[in-house]
């Protein structure tokens, strides 16, 4: 569920986020009888907290109730199996670390209690990526997929903060992000890259408006430092942990910061921690582009594809073909809204990040073509985090808060015009999409914490790093660049030969022997394990 502040922003085509999907949602859940107790609302920070009373703070566990807009709304989770409800609660953190006594603000934490209590290992907290994916919606909706570890864990998510229900930063609203979203993200002349950059302007003043207090602190390493005060209130004295895409980032920066705290942790779809914004943007550009040429082989070698081509080659020279269509002629869509080249392109990307979705690309692409956008736009809709009934999430705002708040690059037109011979060259359809997304950040009013983050970490018990080879969204070379950073001993990396974003939730059984023999008995692989 990692995208490159890149993918994010050529998403958003005028818009001046990073990743995920924008928004200004209302809190509509807070209204709900099974809502936990809350100290204070969201909009105000708590009084002053000691440090010992935030670690010794007691949470008050209730039913869930169902999501709210922020986190992507939907029904209240379902029990798992064995008749076991999900429980969620706020945890108390301080807004600025560096002023530990000072004003708090609240986490939504979302768990699942462990089968087994009696060989309970603890909470095993996972983070599903983005940055900006809520956690407490994301896991209960993935649930049974964990179950085998929830006979010795507690299984544990969370909103970051600044995601969903922790204060989620708040951005354009819904009216406007249509617009946005409908723009060229892609600009071809001064006329339209004046209308891009414009777009940009506009969202980081809605961002700075709606939500200014806030982005200075919602940077990775406080949200490490938060799992940190996390694990101690869940009563830990290790961090057992498990994360996605950009949960492996948030991992390794905390094994940085905490190596003595680290436990058992798995990090799933590694982000490359030595890669530059724009190495990291022109590698997603290669993945992309390689998960399309696998889906345009795939299509080319079967009798039965609807797409012209005898050849891969040719398939995704006739989408190209399509989208070029697009940039001239926008076809009908969804609810009035019409299918735009950068809508279009942000569907295809949307469907490559796993296999199972390549029927829906082929049957989106064929009908796109025959003048009906409706399901390329919806596949764009679901990467941006807006609902049927036109609400977004606040993950693509939350996104660019957190990318923005880590990143220090800022690209100028320059720079970005500069860079886009080298993405085409990268990916003949996704090249300028991203290219074009260098400029996510540009004009945000924080400045960013590093060119790139610090996973060293010397003396933390083994992680087992998991790289995907076929992988879009998180190429596979960063797995054995996290290994590399954490350090000699720490780093153990498995390879599993597959398509998509992840490992562990493809079902591969080799991947997810290895993932719950060491999370549930310390089983360490053997570093370089390949599963096909």
């Amino acid at each position: 569920m990692r995208t490159s502040p890149a993918l994010r922003a050529a998403a958003l085509a005028a818009t001046a986020t990073v990743l995920l999907p924008l928004a200004a949602c209302s809190d509509s859940g807070d209204g709900d009888s099974a809502e936990p107790s809350k100290p204070s609302p969201a909009s105000t920070a708590s009084p002053a907290s000691t440090a010992d009373e935030l670690s010794s703070q007691k949470l008050d566990w209730k039913p869930c109730p169902a999501p709210n807009e922020a986190q992507g709304g939907g029904g209240s989770p379902s029990p798992l199996p064995g008749g076991s409800v999900w429980e969620c609660t706020f945890m108390d953190v301080p807004l600025d670390y560096a002023k530990p006594e000072g004003k708090t603000i609240e986490l939504a934490l979302v768990r699942a209690k462990a089968r087994n209590q009696d060989k309970r290992i603890g909470s095993l907290i996972f983070n599903f990526g983005g940055p900006g994916a809520s956690g407490v919606a994301t896991l209960p909706s993935f649930g049974t997929d964990y179950d085998k570890l929830r006979t010795r864990y507690d299984l544990v998510s969370f909103d970051p903060r600044g995601v969903g229900r922790s204060e989620g930063v708040e951005c354009s609203d819904d009216a406007r992000l249509d617009e946005l979203y409908a723009e060229d993200a892609t600009p071809d002349d001064e006329a339209e890259e004046k209308t891009y950059i414009d777009g940009l302007k506009s969202y980081v003043a809605d961002c700075e408006k709606n939500s200014g207090s806030e982005l200075p602190y919602v940077g990775t390493t406080n949200a490490a430092r938060d799992m940190d005060l996390m694990r101690e209130v869940l009563g830990d004295d290790k961090l057992y942990y498990f994360g996605i895409s950009y949960g492996t980032e948030l991992g390794g920066v905390y094994a940085h910061l905490f190596p003595k705290k680290v436990g058992r942790a798995v990090l799933d779809a590694v982000v490359d921690p030595t890669e530059s914004a724009r190495q990291s943007s022109l590698g997603q550009a290669e993945g992309f582009q390689l998960a399309l040429d696998n889906f345009t082989a795939d299509c080319a070698e079967r009798d039965d594809c609807t797409l012209p081509g005898s050849t891969g080659k040719e398939v995704e020279q006739w989408i190209s073909d399509l989208l070029d269509q697009l940039d001239e002629e926008p076809v009908e869509g969804l609810g009035g809204r019409q299918l735009t080249q950068t809508q279009a392109t942000t569907g295809i990307a949307s469907s490559l990040y796993s296999q199972e979705t390549w029927p829906l690309l082929e049957q989106g692409l064929d009908e796109a073509e025959g003048g009906n956008g409706g399901l390329l736009l919806a596949l764009a809709d679901s990467l941006n985090g807006r609902s049927e009934e036109g609400r977004y999430d606040n993950s693509n705002a939350a996104n660019a808060a957190i990318n923005c708040a880590d990143s220090k690059a800022r690209f100028t037109l320059a720079q970005t015009n500069a860079a886009l011979p080298e993405f085409r060259e990268a990916s003949p359809v996704f090249g300028d999409y991203l290219g074009w997304g260098l400029m996510g950040c540009a004009g945000w009013p924080v400045a960013g914490a590093w060119d790139t983050p610090d996973v060293s970490a010397p003396g933390a018990a083994p992680i087992l790093v998991i790289g995907n080879t076929g992988d879009p969204a998180t190429p596979y070379e960063g797995a054995k660049a996290m290994a590399e950073e954490l350090g000699k001993g720490v780093g153990i990396e498995l390879t599993y030969k597959g398509e998509g974003h992840g490992a562990y939730n493809s079902g591969n059984a080799c991947v997810q022997k290895a993932v719950d023999g060491y999370l549930l008995n310390g089983k360490v692989p053997a570093t370089g394990t390949v599963c096909g």
